[in-house]
């Protein structure tokens, strides 16, 4: 039998932290000195006077003072969208990357590498390859990757995660063949003569789970791929590490399945949960989220369960979003929806009806027209003023979608770090449109608050980065796509990644600004972001990440 999951020990003794400047992120916009902390909450913020004066006034006990320096304090960020677990789970896989691989040769060389020493029937997995930065401009096959193993399975997962490809072995494996019929909200990919060419993407990507794994059938892209949970647990630990090092105290996992939850459960049960984490579960457990009676947000400081995530289509990483015309780079490719629209529209609905959040994957007009128009439905049957629906990604809304949003109260949920890594890609794909991909400049001009995340492992989670590509545009190759109404200010990109994201993941009271009863969750700088050029903001570090007034991240130049 499981226990009740601990309580953590709060320090009552005063905290006072001092730094050149502190961001509130409050309506204001205020800039501090020092913060009084009590009991993992700010009790105080101001100059040192105020905050010592408070101290004696609310507690016996003499205050402990930090004092930061030179440093910067900001508000903990909040990555609205990420799959930890999948992230940690990659960081135990051969990355493919462009830093490691820049061709399809030197991608079977670094598998085969991990072949030889790991010799059995284990699965040899890749990630990070993006075809348009390969030398070939193309994915790799499945004869490629026999060179690799013909015994066991080997899949090289795309850097958008919605597929990849994999050897002749695991199609075989799976009774997968030249006539098998696609799934639905996926493909196996065949070349001109009919025959596999082993890729395959999203709800393809089931036949990887193997006979016990999860099952999501078409509700999304399969990355559930399962291993030992000691060995789950191990990739969460590590993942969590990572989003402390970025500054990031809370997430929205965005696509959570029994896999997830079992884990975070373990994680929080041994105490070692401690970034903050809100759950949407997918789609397919609908039913059962409702049989349960879970009709709205719950949990504790720690772990939360904040509403359910669907897809609408696939990526525009992988060629899969739903362009019906073809796309430019290949008008054979039209991408795929997950649903009809009426089966959508089902869900959704149902949701709404109940009081649920929804957070929708959407990247192309048309599936963000099918969304849209779902919860204008939704909300006419049921009004509701405060129902917060996301739509996650939200790539490539049309002027008047985003006018739309902003009379239904949608926010969308972007990456700017896809713009930065392959936004040149999104162009290849679909021709100049695409230089709107992330049109954060016109959200913010009707009305619509932005929230930036970075769908981890997608991106890694570097919060400064975002903001630095949110107010530049200008992508890893450095070259600038569109024009300057689609970047925001900095400032605004901060407010994107704190309080804006603390609202997208319903937990606005108490996270995502430093203000008086709000939890003490903070990342200290080693510049202010809102005062080098822009273009530097993603080189400043991080220096420490506090969770509660507590210190959970360290630097090793500090």
């Amino acid at each position: 039998m499981r226990r009740s999951l601990p309580t953590a020990a709060v320090d009552q003794q005063p905290l006072i932290v001092t730094a050149s400047a502190i961001h509130t992120v409050d309506a204001a916009d205020t800039v501090a000195q020092a913060l009084l902390v009590i009991g993992g909450r700010i009790a105080a913020v101001g100059d040192v006077a105020t905050c010592r004066a408070e101290a004696a006034r609310v507690s016996a006990l003499a205050p402990r003072e930090v004092d930061l320096g030179p440093a910067v304090v900001v508000p903990g960020f909040i990555d609205a969208h990420a799959h930890p677990l999948m992230y940690g789970q990659m960081m135990t896989w051969v990355d493919c990357g462009p830093e490691k691989a820049g061709s399809i040769p030197e991608i079977v060389a670094l598998l085969r590498a991990a072949a030889e020493a790991h010799p059995g029937d284990t699965p040899v997995r890749g990630y990070g390859y993006e075809q348009r930065n390969l030398a070939e401009q193309r994915h790799p096959t499945r004869q490629e990757l026999d060179q690799v193993s013909t015994t066991r399975q080997v899949y090289l997962m795309n850097a958008s995660g919605h597929g990849g490809v994999v050897n002749t072995f695991t199609l075989e494996q799976a009774g997968i063949g030249r006539d098998t019929p696609n799934p639905q909200g996926g493909e196996f990919f065949r070349d001109a003569d009919g025959d596999l060419t082993g890729e395959l993407s999203d709800a393809a990507c089931n036949i990887l789970t193997g006979v016990h794994g999860v099952k999501i059938g078409h509700h999304g892209p399969n990355f559930h791929l399962e291993d030992e949970p000691a060995e789950h647990l191990r990739q969460l630990e590590a993942a969590q590490q990572r989003f402390l090092a970025g500054g990031v105290t809370a997430l929205g996992d965005c696509q959570v399945t029994r896999r997830e939850f079992d884990m975070y459960l373990r994680l929080a049960e041994r105490g070692e949960l401690t970034t903050r984490v809100s759950m949407y579960v997918l789609s397919h457990l609908l039913d059962e989220v409702l049989e349960l009676g879970m009709h709205g947000a719950f949990g504790n400081e720690t772990l939360s369960f904040a509403g359910i995530k669907l897809y609408a289509d696939g990526t525009l990483g992988g060629w899969t979003a739903y362009f019906p015309d073809g796309y430019v780079g290949d008008p054979c490719r039209t991408g795929q929806l997950y649903h009809e629209p009426e089966e959508y529209d089902r869900l959704v609905r149902k949701a709404h009806a109940v009081g649920l959040q929804t957070a929708t994957h959407a990247q192309s007009p048309d599936a963000i027209e099918m969304v849209v128009s779902t919860i204008e439905r939704a909300l006419a049957d049921r009004p509701d003023a405060d129902a917060r629906h996301r739509i996650e990604h939200c790539g490539l809304p049309t002027p008047g979608q985003i006018d739309r949003m902003a009379r239904a109260g949608i926010r969308p949920v972007n990456q700017p770090q896809h713009y930065y890594n392959w936004g040149e890609g999104v162009t290849d794909a679909i021709g100049t449109p695409g230089e709107r991909f992330n049109p954060l400049g016109e959200f913010v001009a009707a009305g619509v608050p932005v929230t930036i995340s970075s769908d981890a492992p997608v991106a890694d989670p570097i919060p400064l980065e975002a903001i630095q590509v949110s107010a530049t545009r200008v992508t890893r190759r450095g070259h600038k796509l569109g024009s300057d109404d689609l970047l925001i200010p900095a400032a605004e990109a901060l407010r994107a990644h704190t309080i804006n994201g603390a609202f997208s993941i319903g937990r606005e009271d108490d996270l995502g600004s430093l203000e008086v009863g709000k939890l003490a969750d903070f990342a200290v700088l080693s510049a202010d972001p809102l005062t080098v050029p822009a273009a530097e903001i993603g080189a400043i570090e991080v220096l420490e990440t506090w969770i509660g007034g507590v210190q959970r991240y360290r630097s090793d130049a500090r």
